[in-house]
Order: C-alpha cells, then structure tokens, then sequence
C-alpha cells in the first residue's frame, strides 16, 4: 500500500459519526446563512458584518483564554501574523458576501462564491507555479463559462435587483477573498487544535470587519432585526458551519470537503423560494449546473497535480 493510500486509509477512520453529524450541521448552517442576511434587509454591510464576526469572537474568547497557556504552545510568531492575515481575508470575504446578497439572487450570490476552489487553482498555477491535468482546466473553463452565462442572465433580467451584475461582481470578489483565506490558513489547521485556530482567525476577523466599519463611517444599527440576524450568523453558520469545517479538515480530505459546500448554493435557493418567494431568472439554473461541474472536475483531479 503507498503512503498516499494509507493516509486517506487512517483518515477514513478518523471519520466518526460525531464528525458526520457536525458537517451536517454546518451544511444546514450554510444554507441559512444567506436567508439570515437577506432577513437584515438593507443594513449597513460593515456594521452588520462587523456585528456578525465580533459576536462570534466574543464568544468563543472566554473557552479561549481557559486554554490559553496551552494554546501559546502550538504557533510560534510566524504562524501567529498568519492566522491574523488569514483572519483579515475572512472579514474582506464576509464584508463583500454580504454586499453580493443585497444587489443579486441568493441563487447567483452563492453559487459565485462557491467558485472559490477554481480560484485557488488559478493562484496556486499563476503564483506558485503548479501543474495540473487538462481535466483540471477544463473544469476550470467550464465553471468560467457558467459564470459568463449566469452573469448574462442576471444582466438581461428584469428583477427586483436592480444592480444584479454588480452583486455577482462581489460575490467572485468575496470568492478570491476566501481563495486567498484557505490558501493561508489550511497549513495552520494541522498545527493547532479546533478551538486555538477558530479563535485566533475569527479575532482577526472580527477585529478587521470593526475597523472597516469605523473609516467607512458606519452607525450602529439600531434595528433588533439586524443584531438578531448577525448574532444568529455567528452562532449558526460562522461557528457551526465555518467551524465543523475547519474541525473537520484535519480528518477528511479537503476535496471531499469542497465538494460538500456545493451543496449550499441548491438548498440556498430552494430556501430562498420557499421563505422569500424569490424566483430566479430561468438561465440563472443552467448557469449554476455548469459551474457546480466545472468546480467538481477540477477538484475531482486536482490532487494529481504534478510536482
């Protein structure tokens, strides 16, 4: 048996109904999460993304600082400026995700920014010069054409959002941000426990989106509307969600991972059409077809990657 068989042979193992039922609770966490935004109305997105992610820092900060002599041990100063970094990226990524859900369909938001995995293969070739197979690229130009064709249609659509293309302009946005975040963070995951990792990111993150909100001038909402929406994001899918995944890429390969979240744009929209009637342009599901195989071929073979 090679190495590479008997790593994915101890990381089946590893697979334990307690694991199974955490990523089906942060499956169900994501697809809410755009049906929690959309429920905030028209909030200020930095003030809203910023009520979100400090929520979720203040409350895993009390578990941290119970482990905190233990969690010192497991990064050195390095490793510290980049979980701040990847922390960073994730507020930029919620920031714009947020901005996407209020000018486009819930449908168009999360399937664009599901697209992630095949921008981090166009910055793992571009930046780092990695080979991949032709299958690889094909998905890549596959899920590429989705996206032109998804973007047509919500440009010659008449919908109740007026700047529909430029909420799928910040939903890719959002994408390269989280490209970027998982780029960083992924090596960090496998040096530190759940609880040191998710606290030291979601801090950053928090901390990121509080001083975005401040230059960019942003009251604080008084809606309870808002602070019942932000604080339930970062209970549910921010914790739950975000956190069963990074739990859970130290035991399940992060292909199989990536293909689970492309299960969220599906059940977003059929939310999205159950809660808030919100019926997407007829193209939008062809468009979201090509792209979940686009991504899927290229996560598929992209572990053949030559060296």
């Amino acid at each position: 048996m090679s190495a590479h068989d008997q790593s994915i042979g101890d990381r089946f193992h590893l697979v334990t109904p307690k694991l199974i039922l955490m990523l089906i609770a942060g499956m169900a966490m994501f697809a809410f999460a755009p049906i929690l935004v959309r429920s905030a109305g028209d909030a200020d997105p930095f003030a809203f993304a910023a009520i979100r992610t400090m929520s979720a820092a203040l409350v895993l900060l009390p578990f941290w600082l119970l482990r905190k002599s233990k969690a010192d041990t497991f990064y050195d100063t390095g490793d510290k400026v980049r979980a701040a970094v990847a922390g960073m990226l994730l507020g930029f990524h919620f920031i714009f995700w947020i901005l996407a859900l209020q000018n486009t369909t819930i449908a168009s938001a999360s399937i664009l920014v599901t697209i992630h995995p095949v921008i981090l293969i166009l910055i793992e070739a571009g930046l780092f010069k990695r080979v991949f197979p032709p299958l690889v690229w094909l998905g890549v130009m596959v899920a590429f054409s989705g996206s032109v064709l998804l973007g047509y249609s919500d440009a010659q659509s008449v919908t109740m959002f007026e700047h529909a293309l430029l909420g799928d302009f910040y939903a890719l946005i959002a994408a390269l941000f989280f490209a970027l975040y998982f780029l960083i963070s992924q090596q960090l995951r496998q040096k530190s426990d759940w609880l040191n990792y998710v606290f030291r990111v979601y801090g950053a993150t928090g901390l990121t989106c509080l001083a975005a909100a401040v230059i960019a001038g942003s009251g604080i909402p008084v809606e309870p509307a808002v602070w019942l929406a932000g604080i339930a994001l970062a209970l549910g899918p921010q914790i739950i969600g975000h956190g069963s995944m990074n739990y859970a890429v130290k035991f399940v390969a992060p292909t199989l991972l990536a293909t689970l979240i492309l299960t969220e744009p599906v059940f977003a929209t059929v939310l999205a059409w159950l809660i808030f009637s919100e019926v997407p342009p007829v193209l939008t599901f062809p468009a979201m077809a090509i792209i979940l195989c686009g991504v899927v071929m290229t996560w598929a073979s992209r572990r053949y990657k030559k060296k």
